[in-house]
């Protein structure tokens, strides 16, 4: 299964809810398609991967990305993440730089 996901904008965020693999083969698309939506607005950024099945070391590579992106642009990205999205992350020590959180509600209250 390839990469899936919808698009919800609320008042000061985008909330992107994605299911499937975020690997080298769905990694472009999603990098260009979320670049292309922190350039349109809003510049907060909230992807839902807890139902996300597998990030390899190219999805890794996207979400720091997008996460410098989102920073110059004025905004956030912040991760909903599932125990092994969190353990891939970690498992690289990026969790201080990408904003986990646990549910979609916590990464709405951290935004206000």
């Amino acid at each position: 299964m390839s990469l899936r996901g919808t698009r919800e904008v609320r008042d000061n965020c985008q909330l992107f809810r994605l299911t499937g693999l975020l690997d080298a083969f769905s990694e472009p698309t999603f990098r260009k398609v979320i670049g292309n939506k922190i350039d349109e607005g809003p510049k907060h950024i909230i992807l839902d991967l807890s139902q996300i099945d597998f990030v390899d070391s190219s999805g890794l590579g996207a979400l720091v990305q997008l996460a410098k992106q989102a920073q110059t642009a004025g905004g956030t990205l912040q991760i909903v993440t599932n125990a092994r999205v969190t353990q891939t992350v970690k498992l690289v020590r990026l969790e201080k730089f990408l904003a986990l959180q646990t549910s979609v509600d916590a990464a709405l209250e951290n935004l206000k």
